[in-house]
């Protein structure tokens, strides 16, 4: 079947994959979001963009989107498969564990945040209705948006997603309390959650008993495409589900993750997901930004930022203060309460809820969807200043009482205090050596504090910090930051200002490991090639091959690369790789 050159599938198909493939990567290179990049290509191909010049020239249809709803199925795809891959990422048992902060925290930051909203309203000469539909309205925050930002394994990811999904939850009775005030059936409302009961258990039931089954038999064709399509057979019908039941249907697609995230099934269920996740909520950002008319904005710009400033601040202030009382630290509060202070995609769903119910006009529910979209586009932005925030309090909150150094010198300073400089700080302390240890992620920091490691919080980057760590008086230097570009900066800077000072690093490979000698560490660990030696050695010890020749090739090859690694760095000596073998027993 032969289809013409005008076709609108074809047309809007050009648009978003040109999008993702050329525009994107563009943005990228110039460290731009790519929710930014998304939004700013809705905003100029939709119809209130180039799309309104299509009449005049005739070309311009191929690179624009002339029907904005033809695309929002796939926008409403993209939020469902988020869902899905938040719901993969999570369990049972670790979404039961948070129950008190979704139905705690999370209820009184949306009813708080409507309260605020809707009673700054009333003041300005709203009514009580229309303060009560826009308050529940923009009280909404992003989950499309917040959550890939944030994740959900940090403070601040695990916080805005407990509030996050009290808002999934109670969109569906907000939108019927809303339409019962309208003059609209109430009487639906214990019906709707009767039956969403009943599709949840239901979801669960066959998720339980049929789910490892049914992806058993599709691994065993070993076929990638069967994969994918029971993945997306799976939340589609969780979605269908608890829609027909009147629920939203993301909602269906985390309970769906949630069950697949119990199975041995979960990363592969992943990993196929991932490409169809992405490109569809870029549809959704498309969407969003196609729903700013720039001459709008030009025309009434005041307005619309007075009142998206009215609507951020209080939402900040409310999250701020309901984290702060729930024993958040002040930065976590800072960064999660700004990263939720816009408005949702879901505010556009409650707004014309309650336009149709009569509750607000028309023109101020055009206004206020105007307001969400330019807040869903500053949402990145709002993330980028709450993490700037969050740095500056934590510093000021943590780095004095913490910097209580010994006179006589800290003994060995270990910089960064993950995986590696746990072990070297376990391994100083096994043999009496004194020790202090610098870690950036304020969460590492005060983990390692509670289980009675000597850990202050603070980022080497800084110039002071590095004054303060009586650097001096140390015996010796550990540089465990995964960081190659921060490790030779501080190696160069500790050398001319220490230049007896011990100064360990670790070094991704030789030729970091070689920049490192140049820069004037004592010892580079490359932990890249011994682990690529060992390896090597198991896998040929595995095959049959002796253990005698196996070994003396082992030590070949790592005198070939520690000769490597001293010609390049022109060093008078021997570069210290090797690996001390455990004796035989």
């Amino acid at each position: 079947m032969a289809m013409g050159l005008d076709n609108t599938g074809f047309s809007d198909a050009l648009v978003i994959l040109g999008a993702a493939g050329i525009v994107i990567p563009a943005f990228a290179r110039f460290r731009i979001s790519p929710v930014i990049g998304f939004i700013l290509v809705g905003m100029l191909v939709g119809p209130a963009g180039l799309g309104a010049l299509v009449g005049k020239h005739p070309w311009l249809y191929h690179v624009t989107i002339s029907d904005a709803h033809a695309i929002e199925p796939f926008a409403e795809f993209g939020i469902t498969l988020l869902l899905f891959s938040i719901g993969l990422e999570l369990s049972l048992k670790r979404l039961w564990g948070m129950r008190g902060a979704v139905f705690g925290v999370g209820a009184a930051e949306l009813f708080g945040c409507a309260a605020v909203i809707g009673g700054a309203l009333l003041a300005f000469g709203d009514g009580w209705s229309a303060g009560l539909g826009l308050g529940l309205a923009l009280a909404l925050s992003s989950t499309a948006l917040v959550l890939p930002i944030a994740g959900t394994e940090t403070a601040v990811g695990r916080s805005a997603f407990a509030m996050l999904l009290f808002e999934d939850l109670a969109l569906v009775p907000i939108i019927f309390v809303l339409a019962a005030l309208g003059g609209g059936a109430a009487s639906g409302v214990l019906t709707t959650l009767l039956w969403g009961a009943v599709s949840i258990a239901a979801i669960f039931l066959v998720g339980r008993f049929v789910l490892p089954r049914l992806f058993a038999q599709a691994a065993r064709t070993k076929s990638p495409e069967l994969f994918l399509a029971i993945s997306l057979l799976v939340v589609i019908a969780a979605s269908l589900a608890t829609s027909a039941a009147g629920l939203s249907p993301i909602v269906g697609a985390l309970l769906a993750g949630l069950l697949i995230a119990e199975t041995e099934y979960h990363s592969e269920v992943e990993v196929i997901t991932a490409p169809f996740k992405g490109l569809a909520l870029g549809v959704f950002l498309i969407t969003v930004g196609m729903s700013l008319n720039l001459e709008t904005l030009l025309a009434n710009w005041s307005e619309f930022v007075l009142a998206l400033a009215g609507v951020v601040a209080a939402k900040s202030l409310v999250t701020f203060g309901l984290l702060r009382l729930s024993g958040a630290r002040s930065g976590t509060a800072a960064e999660t309460s700004l990263l939720m202070s816009s408005p949702s995609e879901t505010t556009l769903i409650v707004l014309g809820t309650a336009a149709s119910a009569g509750l607000i006009a028309a023109g101020d529910a055009a206004f206020w969807q105007t307001v969400t979209a330019l807040g869903l586009t500053i949402t990145p932005a709002l993330a980028e200043i709450g993490r700037m925030v969050a740095r500056r309090i934590e510093a000021r909150e943590k780095l004095a009482p913490d910097l209580q150094l010994d006179a006589e010198g800290p003994g060995t300073v270990v910089i960064g205090f993950g995986r590696v400089g746990r072990m070297v700080a376990d391994m100083l302390k096994e043999h009496g050596q004194p020790y202090i240890a610098v870690e950036a992620d304020i969460d590492a920091a005060n983990a390692a504090r509670r289980e009675g490691y000597p850990v202050i919080f603070g980022d080497v980057a800084r110039s002071e910090l590095v004054d303060r760590l009586n650097l001096g008086r140390a015996r010796a230097l550990v540089l465990t930051m995964d960081d190659p570009v921060l490790t030779v900066r501080m190696t160069k800077r500790v050398r001319g200002w220490v230049p007896d000072l011990t100064i360990v690093a670790r070094a991704r490979d030789a030729a970091h490991a070689a920049e490192l000698y140049k820069a004037g560490v004592t010892d580079a660990v490359p932990e890249t090639l011994e682990s690529s030696l060992q390896l090597s050695e198991a896998v040929l010890v595995d095959l049959g091959i002796a253990m005698g020749p196996v070994i003396a090739s082992i030590h070949e090859k790592r005198d070939e690369l520690r000769k490597a690694i001293r010609d390049a760095a022109k060093l008078d000596r021997e570069p210290r790789i090797r690996r001390v073998r455990r004796a035989p027993s």
